[in-house]
Formats: C-alpha cells, sequence, structure tokens
C-alpha cells in the first residue's frame, strides 16, 4: 500500500497548484458577490448584462465543484490506504485512482487558459476545401463533431448564424456563435485545415478519396474599441435560407457586410429582423477587424481576410483516417487515436488538452 499512498500524495500536490492557480479563494469571493448582485430586485433590468453574470457564476460554481470533489475523493482514498494494511482494498483504490487521474487532468487544462480573450465567446466558422460534394460533405461532419462537443461535452450553447449549403450535399460554409466560459480558450487550437481519409459516398466506384475543410476560430470581443469609418462599410441585405416560411420569403432579413479596406465580410442570417442580423454581424466583424490588426504577420492578415491558406494536402493540422485504417492524428503534438468515430460524435476533450499543454 506504500505505493499507492504515495501516488495519492502526489495527486494531493497537484490538486494545491491548482488551488493556487486557480486562485480558489478570490473564486470564492467572487461567487459570493455575484450571488449578492443576482440577489438585487432590478437585476434582470440589463437582460443582456444579467444573463453575462449568471453565466459566469455557474462556471464559477463548476469549477469549485469539480476542484472539491476530486479533493474530498482523494481524502477519502488517503484516509482508507493508511487503515488497510494488509491492502484488502488495493483494487479498488487503484480504479478509483485511474479516475481521479483523468478528472484531475480536465481540471488542470484551465490552467492553460490565461490568454487574454481565453474565458470569452468563440465565433467558429467552417469552409469546405479541396474535394467537391466530398469536402462539402466533411465541413457538415465537422459542424456535427462540434456541435456534439459543445452541447453535450461542454454544455454551452451553440448558435449557427450563418449558414451555406453545398450544391449536392453538405455545406460550403457556416459560422457558428458558442456561448460558455472559456470558449475561446478550449477552441482556439482548433484553427487550421482539417484533413479526412474515406471511401467516398459520391463515387460510384467507391474510391478512397481525401477531403479538406477549413476551421476558424475567433474570440467574441467587447472590451475593445475599433473604430469603424461607416463609409468604409458595404452592407447589403438578402433572403435568409435559415427559418424558411412566408416572412422570410417577402423579407430581406438577412445582412452581409464588407468592410472595404480589409475585405474582410460577415454575413449574418439567424435572426428574424435585418437590425438584429446587422448587430450580430458587426459584432462578429469587431473581433475580425481586431484580429486583423493584432496580426503580425501577412499571411495572418490574409487569412482573417479570407484569403486562406490553401485548404489542401501539406497544411493540416489534424488527419481524420476511415480507410484503409481507422485513426485521428493532431500533426502539431503527435497525439493519435484510432477511436475515430468517437472524435467525430465529439469526443475531442484529449486532442484539445494534449495541444494547450503542448504550447506551455
Amino acid at each position: 500500500m506504500k505505493e499507492i499512498i504515495e501516488e495519492l500524495n502526489e495527486i494531493k500536490k497537484r490538486l494545491s497548484k491548482i488551488e493556487d492557480f486557480l486562485r480558489l479563494n478570490k473564486i470564492f469571493q467572487k461567487v459570493k458577490s455575484l450571488e449578492k448582485e443576482i440577489g438585487k430586485e432590478d437585476f434582470w433590468k440589463d437582460k443582456v448584462s444579467a444573463e453575462k453574470l449568471i453565466q459566469e457564476l455557474t462556471s464559477l460554481k463548476e469549477k469549485i465543484s469539480s476542484w472539491k470533489k476530486i479533493k474530498n475523493k482523494v481524502n477519502d482514498l488517503l484516509e482508507i490506504a493508511q487503515l488497510d494494511k494488509k491492502g484488502d482494498f488495493s483494487k479498488e483504490i487503484e480504479r478509483e485512482i485511474k479516475i481521479l487521474k483523468k478528472e484531475i487532468e480536465e481540471l488542470e487544462t484551465y490552467t492553460f487558459l490565461n490568454e487574454k480573450y481565453d474565458k470569452n465567446n468563440a465565433i467558429l466558422s467552417i469552409y469546405a476545401g479541396a474535394g467537391g460534394d466530398d469536402a462539402q460533405d466533411w465541413a457538415e461532419m465537422l459542424l456535427r463533431m462540434y456541435l456534439r462537443f459543445f452541447e453535450k461535452k461542454k454544455k454551452w450553447k451553440a448558435k449557427i448564424i450563418d449558414k451555406s449549403p453545398g450544391q449536392k450535399a453538405g455545406i460550403k460554409s457556416v459560422t457558428v456563435e458558442v456561448k460558455g466560459q472559456y470558449a475561446y480558450g478550449f477552441l482556439k487550437g482548433e484553427n487550421g485545415v482539417h484533413r479526412l481519409v474515406r471511401i467516398s459516398p459520391f463515387d460510384a466506384e467507391k474510391m478512397r478519396h481525401t477531403s479538406f475543410a477549413l476551421v476558424q476560430v475567433l474570440p467574441e470581443i467587447e472590451d475593445v474599441k475599433i473604430k469603424i469609418n461607416p463609409s468604409d462599410l458595404k452592407i447589403e441585405t438578402f433572403l435568409a435560407s435559415g427559418h424558411g416560411g412566408q416572412y422570410i420569403q417577402k423579407n430581406e432579413t438577412a445582412v452581409r457586410i464588407v468592410h472595404l479596406p480589409t475585405k474582410i465580410t460577415v454575413t449574418c442570417q439567424s435572426e428574424r429582423s435585418q437590425y438584429q442580423n446587422k448587430e450580430r454581424a458587426l459584432k462578429i466583424l469587431i473581433s475580425k477587424l481586431y484580429q486583423y490588426q493584432k496580426a503580425k504577420k501577412e499571411e495572418e492578415k490574409r487569412r482573417l481576410k479570407g484569403e486562406f491558406k490553401s485548404i489542401s494536402w501539406g497544411n493540416q493540422i489534424r488527419s481524420y483516417i476511415l480507410c484503409p485504417y481507422k485513426m485521428v492524428k493532431d500533426h502539431r503534438t503527435g497525439y493519435e487515436t484510432k477511436d475515430v468515430e468517437k472524435v467525430l460524435n465529439g469526443d475531442l476533450e484529449k486532442l484539445i488538452e494534449v495541444y494547450l499543454k503542448s504550447k506551455k
């Protein structure tokens, strides 16, 4: 039992480091402050601000709950191990330690999310690349994967704000607004070209095809003042394709905004009113302009303008192979797994965790 006790003590040290890094004492104080704020009679006067505070409080409470759960489990196991002189419960304790390690790794991931906009909501876009119908189908598969990750794994709220359907199947492009604490921090590593290898469902001869799609992730930015000259904007309206029905048929509610100096283009058609779509599109434009101005390299500027790095062979950050064997491999970290279906169903935690750790 000596080795088990030593292992539990090491886990306890790791947990203590996480406690220091996350500044849990300040989090406890923040929770009390937010609960006091939420209890005020005029709390819902500003609905947008109120929802943000509730979102923040929920996230902080989840963080505290995760930490407490692990801490209590470590202490309980340590107490049992110290009393179990004969090792009667060693196998059960070892099983619990494996679970503990996974839980503490997930909690440790937050310690890598300390850059300026990591806590923010995110704007995720997917663009079909080389590969025709297969690429457009692949873009839709990626959309499904991310939506499952957002809603089932992270409990984030996701809303499609613009979607361009493919000619025969899939999608040419899509933009999703992702609301959740640390959404941008977790998703920023998904930026890049994603490659799929499979037997094409669009090929009568059942040949193997390679398809590509580009994923772009931006933080939702509200605390940065970007000066936009109205004369620099080209604003167009058109019939939305998202909702259907007579209302959409008769009203041009969708909005496309082009920032003429940079050629950055943003489209929004998720709302039922032209005004709401315009406001949402402007918000995304501000995020893109901030990233554009921040970019130091010309290649990054070209990417943000829409002149993306070729979405094709040699530029991929990750490969998803369904044939002749099954494997997902992240080319930046070398991490790979054979459980492709699990990943495509939204199980992205390990891929994201390994990437974030590799950047530190």
